[in-house]
């Protein structure tokens, strides 16, 4: 048995040690807003936050997360300032990278609170969009950042 601290509960699973993160939110625990992209830790769809870090779920053995907090975007509540401003924004087209792109967004504003743009694009650069949400992805930020002067919570 693992025990894992996901989104603020305790939960132990049964799998093999070296079972990617990824499939365990999945599979076991039913969070599927986390997804399956490239299966090689590149695209940053399986992004989720380990100890408050953007980490890539589809290449982290889920026995490497025992006594660390892990947060799913169903962790990220409705009323995050990250969330709602991607609503305002309008941020998603397709939506399929967007669960990776908030938490990297909650993660990046929680470390830098008013990012400038060069450190927008340098901590968003691995979260991959195939619809080039890009410029609102950056609008978003900056509008949490202006709205919770500089508090990103």
């Amino acid at each position: 048995m693992i025990t894992l601290d996901v989104n603020g509960k305790k939960i132990e699973v049964s799998v093999a040690a070296d079972t990617p993160l990824l499939w365990v939110l999945r599979e076991e625990l039913q969070l599927t807003g986390t997804k399956f992209g490239c299966g090689e830790g590149i695209c940053g769809a399986c992004t989720v936050l380990v100890d408050g870090d953007p980490t890539r779920s589809c290449v982290t053995p889920v026995e490497t997360m025992q006594g660390r907090k892990i947060v799913t975007i169903e962790g990220l509540p409705d009323t995050h300032p990250v969330k709602r401003a991607w609503l305002e924004q309008e941020v998603s087209q397709c939506g399929y990278c967007q669960p990776g792109q908030i938490l990297a967004a909650a993660a990046l504003l929680q470390s830098r609170p008013a990012p400038t743009d060069t450190e927008i694009d340098s901590a968003m650069g691995d979260n991959l969009c195939r619809c080039g949400t890009y410029p609102r992805i950056r609008k978003a930020i900056h509008q949490v950042a202006s709205e919770t002067k500089g508090g990103g919570k």
